[in-house]
């Protein structure tokens, strides 16, 4: 079995560690790995303006097909409701 690129081994002795925590000591922990997640998705944020100038640099992209393209990067940006 293959392991992922971003995956954190967890050893015997970070086992043991976060077994013999207690409820406020986890949620320290488990507070401290999401924003340090939540940070690194920042890093990726688009600007859709700056995004639309750019593809509309392009020779033969008009008004109208760069309101289709846009549409199309929003739809796989924006969260499925």
């Amino acid at each position: 079995m293959e392991k992922e690129q971003n995956t954190v081994e967890l050893t015997r002795a970070m086992y043991k560690e976060i077994k013999a925590m207690n409820r406020d000591q986890m949620q320290q922990v488990l507070t401290n790995i999401y924003d340090q997640g939540a940070k690194s998705v920042e890093h990726g944020a688009i600007e859709f303006e700056s995004l639309r100038e750019e593809i509309s640099k392009i020779n033969g992209i008009g008004e109208k097909r760069l309101d289709e393209i846009m549409a199309v990067i929003e739809s796989f940006i924006s969260p499925a409701e």
